[in-house]
C-alpha cells in the first residue's frame, strides 16, 4: 500500500477495481455519477465565465499518459483557480517518489497502454490521508477545458495528465473545483503524506531580531529537506487588494511557494583559508514563472562567488521556470509563514530517529449532565474546561520529545460550515494518575487556538504524567476530533474516560468500597544528611506509600535541600491508614534510605500543610534521620473533586 499501511476506505463507497471492470465489460468509458461533467462539479456559488467543455485526455492529444519522463515539479502548473496552496504541495509531491506512489497507486497499471487499448476505461483513482485513514477517490477522466486547453492545473508536457487528474480527485473530495479557491498548504501536505504540519510565524518580532534563531531554523530546514519533509512558504496579505500582488523583488503576496531545497555554500573558489558561508533556500512558484529578482536570483553576479563544482552540485538553472534561489536572511525578511510537514519516521530499520505514534478518534459532545459533557470550551471557561476529552501521556524516560497534532474534520466540502477554533492545553498531573482530572493544573505547554483543520505543538517533557485537554474555543460546540501524539521514547498514551475507580465485585475482600481520595503534594525537604562524598551531598527523591500503593518522584541532583513539588493521588478504602513519605538517595549501584515521615490525613476537603522531621525506620523509628520534609495533603470523600 505504501507508507502507512493498508487502512484504506472508499470515498462514496466507490471501488475502483469493480467500477473499472464494469466499464471495460460495457465497452464505454466510465462516467462518474458522484462527480458529473457539469457546473455543479465546477462551482459552488459562481457561474461559468464562458464556454467550458469537458474532454477526456484522448480528445486533447493522440498519445495521453499519466506520467511522461518521470515526475517533477514542472509537471504542476497552476491554472485559472486560486489554489496555489494545493499546487505548491502537489509540486513538492512530484519530487518524492515514495509519497507520490502512495497518492497515485499502481500508476503504471492506471496509465494508458498503446499495446493494450482495451484496458482503458476512462477511470482513475487517487488516495488522500483524511482523519486517520487513506481515502481512495475514484474519478472519470473528463477534464474541464476551454479552447481545447485545460483551464486548471496542467503539466509542461502537453500529453501528461497525472496532476490534472489528481486535482480533479481533490476537487471531488472537496465538493467542487471552486472549493479549492483559497486554502492552507499545510492541509494538502498532510493529505499527501499522513504527516503532521507545523506553521512557523517568520514575521514574529522576536524571531526577526534573533540571528541565532534564524541560523538554527536554516539548520533545521536543511535537515528536514534532507529527510524529504515537505515545506512551503507564503507572504501574508492584509487586505483583498494585496492578494497575488507582485512585490518589487518579484515575489507574489498571498501565494504559496514550495520549498524545494535548503543549502549552504562556501564563498570563494580557491585557497586554504576558512571561507565565509552563504545560507540559501530554493523555492518554486506554482505559476511556473515570476521569480525572485534579488541577490542569488537566476543569472545574478553572486553565483560567480562560488566554485563551478558547487554551482553544478546544486543544479543552477537560469530559466523563468518559477524556481529560484534566494539568501536565507532575505527569505526570512520577505516571507511571513513557513509550513513544515513532518513525517515522523516509524521504520525501525532506518538510521533516522524512530517515533512512536498514538492516534485517537474522539469527539466534543455536549451533554447537560456535567459528568457526561465533553464540550467544555477552552480554559477561559474554567467551570467546564475539564469536561472536555482528556488524554494521558505517561513519560517513563528521564525526558521525552513529544509532538502533538489535534485535527477536526475537513469542512471544505460543506461550505455552510466553517472550521471551529480549536487548540489544546497540556498540564502535568500526579505521577500515578489513571483517571480523569478534576482540578486545573499549571500549564506545561499549549497550542495556539486557530480556526484551522489542525493545530500543532511540541515540547520536551520530563519523567511524569501529563494530561492533554483538546478543546473548541467555545463551550457546547460539537465536532469529531483526532489527536495524534508522537513520542521519541515510546511514551504510553490513552484516553481517560472514567472519573474515578468503579466498585468491583470483590471489593469486600479488599477492605470495602473506595471511601476517600487523597492528593499528596511533597513540596520539599531541608537540611538532609550528606550522603555522597562528592558534589552536592545527595541525589534525593521521594517514595510515597499508601494502602499498598506507591508513587516515586523525579530525582533532584546534588542537593541537601531539594524542591520537588511532587504530586501523587490515592483512592482509599481505609482513610485511617497512614500515608508514608520516604526520602531516598539515588546511587548508581544501590539507592540508600535517608528518612521517612508518617501522616494521618483528615477528611476535611481542604489542603493540610505538614512539616515533619524525618525519622529512621524499624527499631530506630523514633530516632531522627536528619532533615525535615514539607507535605500538603488534601483528602475528600468527593471522588470527583481532585
Amino acid at each position: 500500500m505504501g507508507l502507512f499501511g493498508n487502512n484504506v476506505v472508499f470515498f462514496k463507497g466507490q471501488n475502483y477495481d469493480q467500477l473499472r471492470k464494469a466499464a471495460q465489460s460495457s465497452g464505454s468509458p466510465f462516467e462518474d455519477p458522484e462527480f458529473p461533467a457539469a457546473d455543479a462539479s465546477l462551482f459552488h456559488k459562481r457561474t461559468s465565465p464562458g464556454k467550458i467543455e469537458w474532454k477526456r485526455p484522448g480528445e486533447l492529444t493522440s498519445d495521453p499518459h499519466l506520467v511522461v519522463d518521470g515526475t517533477k515539479s514542472g509537471d504542476v502548473s497552476q491554472g485559472q483557480l486560486g489554489n496555489c496552496w494545493f499546487v505548491a504541495a502537489t509540486a513538492n509531491l512530484a519530487q518524492e517518489k515514495e509519497l507520490w506512489e502512495t497518492v497515485v497507486p499502481n500508476a503504471k497499471d492506471q496509465d494508458w497502454d498503446a499495446d493494450n487499448k482495451e484496458k482503458y476505461a476512462g477511470i482513475f483513482h487517487f488516495r488522500f490521508w483524511r482523519f486517520g485513514k487513506w481515502t481512495d477517490v475514484v474519478i472519470d477522466d473528463r477534464l474541464p477545458t476551454h479552447g481545447n486547453k485545460l483551464i486548471y492545473t496542467h503539466s509542461e508536457e502537453g500529453n501528461e495528465f497525472w496532476s490534472a487528474l489528481l486535482e480533479k480527485a481533490y476537487a471531488k473530495i472537496s465538493g467542487c473545483y471552486e472549493n479549492l479557491d483559497g486554502g492552507n498548504t499545510a492541509d494538502a501536505l498532510v493529505d499527501f503524506t499522513g504527516g503532521v504540519a507545523e506553521q512557523i510565524n517568520l514575521a514574529d518580532p522576536e524571531f526577526q531580531a534573533d540571528q541565532n534563531k534564524k541560523k538554527e531554523l536554516h539548520s533545521q530546514m536543511k535537515k528536514y529537506s534532507e529527510r524529504r519533509f515537505q515545506m512551503s512558504a507564503s507572504i501574508k496579505v492584509t487586505n483583498a487588494e494585496e492578494m497575488e500582488a507582485r512585490t518589487d523583488v518579484g515575489l507574489v503576496k498571498g501565494h504559496a511557494y514550495g520549498v524545494t531545497a535548503v543549502k549552504s555554500v562556501k564563498l570563494g573558489s580557491s585557497g586554504f583559508f576558512k571561507k565565509e558561508k552563504e545560507y540559501l533556500v530554493r523555492l518554486r512558484n506554482p505559476w511556473g514563472e515570476k521569480e525572485w529578482n534579488g541577490p542569488w536570483s537566476d543569472g545574478s553576479p553572486e553565483w560567480q562567488n562560488i566554485s563551478e563544482s558547487q554551482r553544478k552540485s546544486i543544479g543552477i538553472v537560469n530559466e523563468d521556470d518559477g524556481e529560484f534561489w534566494m539568501p536565507f536572511d532575505q527569505f526570512c525578511q520577505h516571507f511571513t509563514t513557513l509550513v513544515i510537514c513532518r513525517m515522523p519516521n516509524k521504520t525501525y530499520l532506518s538510521l533516522q530517529r524512530t517515533w512512536h505514534e498514538s492516534l485517537f478518534i474522539s469527539e466534543w459532545k455536549y451533554n447537560s449532565n456535567s459528568v457526561l459533557n465533553r464540550a467544555g470550551g477552552c480554559i477561559n471557561v474554567k467551570e467546564t474546561f475539564l469536561q472536555n476529552p482528556q488524554f494521558l501521556i505517561c513519560v517513563d524516560a528521564d525526558k521525552d520529545d513529544i509532538i502533538i497534532s489535534l485535527s477536526q474534520p475537513d469542512t471544505r466540502a460543506d461550505q455552510s460550515e466553517d472550521p471551529k477554533t480549536i487548540g489544546f492545553y497540556v498540564m502535568e498531573v500526579e505521577s500515578n494518575r489513571k483517571h480523569r482530572a478534576h482540578t486545573i493544573k499549571p500549564k506545561t505547554f499549549m497550542s495556539a487556538y486557530i480556526n484551522s483543520r489542525s493545530v500543532f505543538a511540541k515540547s520536551t517533557l520530563l519523567r511524569g504524567r501529563y494530561i492533554v485537554v483538546p478543546t473548541i474555543f467555545e463551550a457546547k460546540v460539537e465536532s469529531p476530533l483526532m489527536i495524534r501524539v508522537f513520542s521519541d521514547s515510546g511514551a504510553e498514551v490513552k484516553e481517560l474516560k472514567k472519573d474515578h475507580p468503579e466498585p468491583k465485585t470483590f471489593d469486600c475482600f479488599q477492605g470495602g468500597n473506595i471511601r476517600v481520595v487523597s492528593q499528596v503534594n511533597v513540596l520539599s525537604a531541608s537540611n538532609l544528611k550528606k550522603q555522597d562524598h562528592f558534589g552536592g551531598g545527595a541525589d534525593p527523591y521521594v517514595y510515597v506509600k499508601c494502602e499498598g500503593k506507591t508513587a516515586t518522584s523525579r530525582v533532584q541532583k546534588d542537593t541537601l535541600n531539594p524542591e520537588w513539588n511532587y504530586n501523587s493521588i490515592f483512592y482509599r478504602r481505609k482513610p485511617g491508614t497512614p500515608i508514608i513519605v520516604e526520602v531516598w538517595n539515588h546511587n548508581v549501584v544501590k539507592d540508600s534510605f535517608m528518612g521517612q515521615a508518617i501522616f494521618l490525613a483528615g477528611n476535611k476537603g481542604q489542603p493540610e500543610h505538614n512539616v515533619a522531621v524525618l525519622k529512621k525506620r524499624g527499631r530506630d523509628s523514633e530516632d531522627a534521620a536528619g532533615g525535615q520534609v514539607s507535605v500538603v495533603i488534601t483528602t475528600t470523600d468527593d471522588l470527583k473533586a481532585l
